[in-house]
């Protein structure tokens, strides 16, 4: 069964949809902002862990589709691809 392609990814970007939740979405991309995940921690009111479990399901969700993100240089790079963020915002 192929990955479906949805509306996480660009416009027909052809990259498989890993389905992040809006609260994933938003943890990776402060982190991505931030430098730090306790750094994004403070911004987004929840403790290190949290987000590090947030991440580490990101992390699996990419893995599900065939997309790379065992690094933080490669989830940067998925989430430029899909939209979370743009280079002007990190």
């Amino acid at each position: 069964m192929a990955a479906e392609v949805g509306p996480s990814g660009p416009e027909g970007s052809g990259f498989p949809d890993p389905k992040l939740s809006p609260r994933e979405r938003e943890v990776l991309r402060v982190w991505l902002q931030s430098g730090s995940k306790s750094s994004a921690a403070k911004t987004l009111f929840m403790t290190t862990g949290t987000v590090s479990t947030h991440l580490t399901r990101v992390r699996l969700k990419y893995k599900r589709v065939s997309r790379n993100a065992s690094s933080k240089e490669a989830l940067l790079a998925q989430a430029l691809r899909d939209g979370i963020v743009t280079l002007d915002e990190i």
